[in-house]
């Protein structure tokens, strides 16, 4: 029996990506997705099938910053090799990307590209908290991607302290497609499987034990990924998913696993931050100062909003600490960038001395 073949619109390809392809005189090169990440390689889907790649020496050379390399999601490039092996001649522009901290660096993550919609997952035992999901909503506006909710586990609570937390969540986040679901009694999980669209690609993300594994699962229709159990120790989730991968389901949707994140570390997604905080953004334009923090000037119409609890405590607290933050990478990533050209034009400057004080015969 032969296998179904595969199009290229079924991997998420669309005319962005085209006309990228064409702009960048791509057409002598076959096209493909990278659907997974190993140690030095990469695995990459096209029409004709799977392939292990790896970027060329030069990529490798002119790679500046981690987000220079192929990453989950991206349309690459592509040279076919021997015995399933292929070379990444290019990546292809993206056209959205979700992107974090790392913990204690200053350097970005990122966690997949070409997605059209992100799922975060809170479960609603010990993982329930609105100021991830907001972290996790900066970092999607910044990027383009459309955020939706999943409120997992819901078979462990009360029908009234659900409704409770989904009307936390709808009144904290407006107009944002929520999903309440338990794979114990698949509650939730039809209204899941007709929201992915085929040819839509679909980020899952959350901290482990969250039940990420299991609703992909249950969409893809069979046990494709590993789950595990939560720690009686700690009280928090096993990292069983190790990396990123792309899978698809049977009704043509394109999903992405992740493995679990404890700390959403912010970048430079200052508009994220303001998409997010529209309310204090609109309101920072009554401030008597321009340049106002909204942490201590005079005149603040965000700080007078707060005192008469126009704005939320929690919500505004949330609100400071991402924008310091943001802030904070934004400067740290300008120096880093200035030093670079600093020693760019220290070597550059070196080159020329030694060309002209080099004898000929040397």
């Amino acid at each position: 029996m032969s296998e179904k073949i595969i199009k290229i619109e079924d991997l998420g390809w669309n005319d962005f990506f085209e006309s990228n392809r064409i702009k960048l005189v791509l057409e002598v090169f076959q096209i493909a997705r990278v659907i997974g990440q190993l140690r030095g390689s990469y695995r990459v889907k096209n029409g004709q099938g799977e392939y292990l790649a790896k970027i060329t020496g030069k990529q490798m050379f002119e790679a500046v910053y981690k987000e220079d390399y192929p990453a989950v999601g991206d349309w690459v490039a592509i040279s076919k090799l021997e015995d399933g092996k292929a070379l990444i001649e290019k990546i292809l522009p993206r056209k959205t990307i979700m992107q974090r901290k790392y913990s204690n660096k200053n350097e970005t993550q990122i966690i997949a590209t070409n997605i059209d919609v992100a799922f975060v997952i809170e479960s609603v035992d010990r993982d329930y908290n609105l100021n991830r999901i907001e972290r996790y909503f900066a970092m999607a506006s910044d990027g383009g991607v459309e955020l939706a909710i999943i409120l997992n586990k819901i078979d462990l609570i009360f029908e009234e302290e659900l409704s409770l937390k989904l009307d936390q969540i709808k009144n904290r986040f407006r107009n944002i497609n929520v999903f309440a679901t338990s794979t114990l009694t698949d509650n939730g999980l039809d209204e899941l499987k007709n929201y992915i669209a085929k040819g839509k690609t679909y980020c899952f993300l959350g901290s482990s034990g969250v039940g990420k594994s299991s609703l992909i699962n249950s969409l893809l229709g069979e046990s494709k990924i590993e789950t595990g159990e939560i720690s009686s120790h700690s009280g928090r989730g096993k990292h069983i998913t190790t990396a990123r991968e792309m899978h698809f389901s049977k009704q043509g949707g394109i999903i992405i696993d992740n493995p679990g994140v404890r700390e959403v570390g912010m970048t430079d997604a200052n508009t994220g931050v303001d998409n997010l905080f529209d309310e204090i953004t609109s309101l920072s334009k009554e401030c008597k100062f321009v340049n106002c923090t909204h942490i201590h000037e005079p005149g603040c119409a965000v700080l007078l909003a707060l005192e008469t609890g126009e704005i939320d405590k929690n919500r505004y607290t949330n609100y400071i600490n991402l924008k310091k933050e943001t802030q904070h990478y934004g400067m740290n990533k300008l120096e880093k960038k200035e030093k670079d050209r600093q020693f760019g034009k220290f070597i550059k400057q070196a080159k020329a001395d030694f060309k002209k004080y080099t004898h000929k015969d040397y």
